[in-house]
């Protein structure tokens, strides 16, 4: 499964501003609360914030994919943004981090949900495509750039 068939551009800010990491993640979850896929939105937020509770999701090289697995939600649901100013998220490799990607499934699809994760992983590994990501000025090129780079990588 592709990102690209997940996440639209109305799940995606650009200049998102935060002060802490639960201020990201919470702006996040905000911005996906009125996704279909969502039936309890205080059941994802719960799995996200006590996935993070466990281990950070700054994964490094400035980017952090806070995920949960919940029976608040039908199917996959994602969001991205792109922070204003860089937030401390207790990353891997230290680094601050300007790039998030929010993930919530159903508890029963946890291979889907690892695999994204995965698939997530490497488009976000490729430091030419973060600097283009970071580069973006809309929600709809940052869609776009997403698109593009999924063209280069086989279905998972």
């Amino acid at each position: 499964m592709k990102i690209s068939t997940i996440l639209q551009p109305q799940y995606i800010r650009h200049d998102l501003v935060a002060e802490s990491k639960d201020d990201v993640i919470q702006a996040m979850l905000d911005l996906v609360q009125d996704h279909p896929n969502i039936l309890d939105m205080e059941k994802v937020k719960t799995a996200v914030f006590e996935r993070e509770k466990i281990m950070s999701t700054g994964v490094g090289k400035g980017f952090a994919i806070p995920h949960g697995k919940s029976e608040g939600v039908t199917d996959i649901v994602a969001a991205l943004a792109v922070l204003k100013n860089p937030i401390d998220f207790q990353s891997l490799d230290g680094e601050p981090v300007k790039l998030v990607v929010l993930l919530a499934a159903r508890d029963s699809m946890v291979n889907l949900h690892i695999k994204l994760l995965s698939r997530i992983s490497r488009l976000m590994n490729k430091d030419e495509f973060r600097e283009k990501l970071l580069k973006a000025v809309s929600s709809e090129e940052l869609f776009k750039l997403i698109q593009d780079e999924e063209e280069q990588y086989p279905e998972i």
